[in-house]
C-alpha cells in the first residue's frame, strides 16, 4: 500500500497533527500525554491514529541539546469496532534519535483500553478535549502578531468568552513512567517535546509535526495548515538557529506597536530565549505549572492561551475562561482524562 507522503491529504491528515502536549506529576510517576486528530478540523478529523505512523515522547535530560529517551507509539489498523493495537517501545542514547534504531518493547496494548509493564502505564484513544479558549480572541493577537501591528482588545469582553472547543474530541496517548525510572527520578531536569512520524515509500521515516511549548503554531505560524513550515520538521537543536531571529523580530514588533516595551527589540530577544528550544521545560516530582510566575511541564488544567498571549504581547490578554471551564473533562487520577 502507498503511503501517500507526497500528497496533501497525508500532510493535512488531522491524524498526524498534534494538537497539544502536557507533562505533569502523576501518582509516583511522571505523565506525558500527547493529543493529536481534534475533530474541530472538520473535514480531516479521520478517527484513530494512523497505522503507518510512529508517535514519539522526546525527553532531553539537564539541558541536553539532545534527546537521551524516545517513547515510540505504534498502531494497527482499525478492526471492525474501530479499535486498534498499539505497541510501545523505549530507545536510550544514542538511539533515542535514530529512526533506524528499533529500541526495546515495553508493552502492547488496545486503543480504549489501560496497559501495562513493568510500572510503565499507557492508555489511548478518543476523549473529551479539555483544552479551552475563545478562537476570537485568538484570531485578535495572531493577527496583530503577522503584521506586526498593534494588539487592540477593545472590542475583546473577557466576560462573554465561549470556549471553541466545547463539544470537540481528540485522540490522545497518555503514558505515565513511575519514578523509579533511571532516567526520569524526582528532581531530574527535563525537556519534552513530540513528533509524529509517517513511513516513507524509500523505506525510511519522515518527521510530519512536532510540539514542544503549547500555542507556537496558533500564534506564529496559523497559516501552517500543510506543514509546510520548516519547523515542523526540524530538530529542537535547530531551533535558534533557524528561528529565533524571525520570532524575537514578530514580538518586537508587534510590542513595538502596542507600546508595551521600552526595549522591544530586547524584549523580543527574551521571549525567543524563552521559546527555543522548543521542548517543555519540567522538574520530575514538582507541581506541573504553565503560568505566568513559571513555565515547568504543562498540567491538563492549565490556561497556557492566557500565559502565552500575555507572554507575546507583554501585556494582559485576560481570557476570560478558568481551568473550571473544563473541570469535568479530567480526573485526579489515571488515565487523567475523560473518554470521548
Amino acid at each position: 500500500m502507498s503511503h501517500h507522503l507526497d500528497t496533501p491529504l497525508a500532510a493535512q491528515n488531522g491524524q498526524l497533527y498534534i494538537d497539544d502536549l502536557y507533562v505533569f506529576s502523576g501518582e509516583g510517576s511522571t505523565v506525558f500525554v500527547m493529543d493529536v486528530n481534534s475533530n474541530i478540523t472538520g473535514v480531516y478529523a479521520e478517527p484513530g491514529f494512523h497505522h503507518e505512523a510512529r508517535y514519539e515522547f522526546k525527553v532531553h535530560v539537564d539541558g541536553s541539546d539532545f534527546e537521551s529517551l524516545t517513547y515510540r507509539f505504534s498502531f494497527g489498523e482499525p478492526d471492525a469496532d474501530g479499535r486498534q493495537s498499539l505497541r510501545l517501545h523505549t530507545l536510550t542514547g544514542a538511539d533515542a534519535r535514530e529512526d533506524g534504531a528499533e529500541g526495546e518493547f515495553v508493552l502492547e496494548g488496545r486503543t480504549g483500553e489501560a496497559a501495562e509493564a513493568g510500572g510503565t502505564r499507557v492508555w489511548a484513544g478518543r476523549i473529551a478535549d479539555s483544552f479551552y479558549i475563545d478562537l476570537d480572541l485568538l484570531s485578535i493577537v495572531n493577527g496583530a502578531v503577522a503584521k506586526g501591528t498593534a494588539v487592540d482588545l477593545s472590542s475583546w469582553r473577557p466576560e462573554k468568552a465561549k470556549n471553541s472547543f466545547t463539544g470537540t474530541s481528540v485522540e490522545t496517548i497518555v503514558l505515565e513512567v513511575p519514578h523509579t525510572h533511571p532516567q526520569l527520578k524526582a528532581g531530574t531536569r527535563i525537556g519534552v517535546w513530540c513528533a509524529t512520524k509517517l513511513a516513507t515509500d524509500a523505506g525510511g521515516w519522515r518527521q510530519i509535526n512536532r510540539a514542544g511549548n503549547p500555542m507556537m503554531w496558533p500564534i506564529f505560524w496559523p497559516g501552517d495548515t500543510d506543514f509546510s513550515n520548516p519547523a515542523n520538521t526540524r530538530h529542537p537543536s535547530q531551533d535558534v538557529a533557524a528561528a529565533a531571529e524571525p520570532i524575537a523580530g514578530q514580538v518586537a514588533a508587534v510590542v513595538r506597536a502596542t507600546g508595551t516595551s521600552a526595549d522591544p527589540d530586547g524584549y523580543g530577544r527574551t521571549v525567543a530565549g524563552q521559546l527555543f528550544p522548543d521542548v517543555l521545560p519540567y522538574v520530575v516530582g514538582t507541581p506541573a505549572s504553565f503560568g505566568f510566575a513559571t513555565r515547568n511541564g504543562r498540567a491538563l488544567a492549565d490556561n497556557a492561551p492566557e500565559a502565552m498571549l500575555s507572554l507575546v504581547t507583554n501585556m494582559p490578554v485576560p481570557s476570560g475562561l478558568t481551568p473550571a471551564t473544563s473541570a469535568e473533562l479530567r480526573t485526579p487520577h489515571f488515565p487523567y482524562v475523560v473518554p470521548a
